[in-house]
């Protein structure tokens, strides 16, 4: 049997479009490991969303072997890890090999796997700023790209970062983003690391740093391509096992695309 599970909090509540006759499971509460625990080997499982959807699920059955297929159906806002491994929304994608061997994030005291990227700096930004834009219009399409402009010009201010890449520290001021990617992708498509190539036991950290709040805004667009790493007098990319980054001032962060606030550092692992 297949079962397809939705988050009916996701998305205002919509249930999501799938094949006729297919039986939609909400899993909104569910205790994942109950239930993988209670399929049969030949049960297959299928995830409805995006980004989010995955990495919830990754960090519920943390520590759990999991016996069935699993598979992704992309409908959520962010599908970044689809777009990392080829793959379109809308069709089931087998996802079992990528759920394994994924890096861990100590933030805040707390720990958690994640699928395409630990962001701080001016993406965090955007994903508390679109926090507050569903809270007061859950209907409004979120303009993650208008939010980071608005907040290079006007609204967040750069900060000086001590980034650790395997015991070698390196420090830059102005720094607007500085990312550990599993992916290439996050953002909604902007490939921020290029090189990364999630099936190798390493991570890459780029850090984008520049004094002129112009200059940076005219190269921001440049990530969507991959083209910024180009810019080696603004943009530093390290790649590790064990990175560490920490910022002079608290700023919002967000994992997989979930908001942490008030972060000051974090800490990013992928064991050989």
């Amino acid at each position: 049997m297949k079962y397809y599970l939705y988050n009916s909090l996701a998305n205002n509540g919509i249930r999501p479009a799938v094949k006729e006759g297919v039986t939609l499971t909400d899993a909104v509460g569910l205790d994942y490991v109950s239930f993988l625990n209670g399929l049969a080997p030949e049960d297959e499982v299928v995830l409805i969303g995006g980004d989010g959807t995955l990495n919830y699920f990754v960090n519920a059955v943390k520590g759990t072997k999991i016996r069935n297929k699993i598979y992704l159906l992309g409908s959520g806002t962010g599908n970044d890890f689809l777009a990392d491994i080829g793959k379109a929304p809308g069709e089931e994608v087998p996802v079992n090999e990528y759920l394994t061997n994924l890096p861990t994030v100590y933030v805040k005291g707390e720990e958690k796997l994640f699928l395409n990227n630990m962001g701080f700096g001016i993406d965090g930004y955007c994903c508390e700023v679109a926090d507050e834009i569903k809270k007061t219009a859950p209907q409004k399409e979120i303009n993650y790209a208008g939010i980071a402009i608005k907040g290079l010009l006007f609204h967040f201010r750069p900060c000086h970062a001590t980034v650790t890449v395997d015991g070698a520290v390196h420090e830059f001021d102005d720094v607007w983003i500085a990312p550990t990617m599993k992916g290439r992708y996050y953002g909604g498509g902007m490939n921020m690391a290029p090189e990364q190539d999630r099936a190798k036991d390493r991570l890459t950290v780029v850090v984008y740093h520049c004094r002129s709040k112009i200059k940076a805004l005219i190269a921001f667009p440049s990530i969507f391509k991959g083209e910024h790493v180009k810019k080696t007098d603004m943009v530093s990319v390290f790649t590790g096992n064990d990175i560490s980054v920490r910022f002079s001032r608290p700023c919002a962060a967000q994992i997989d695309g979930e908001t942490v606030l008030d972060v000051t550092e974090y800490r990013a692992v992928l064991e050989k």
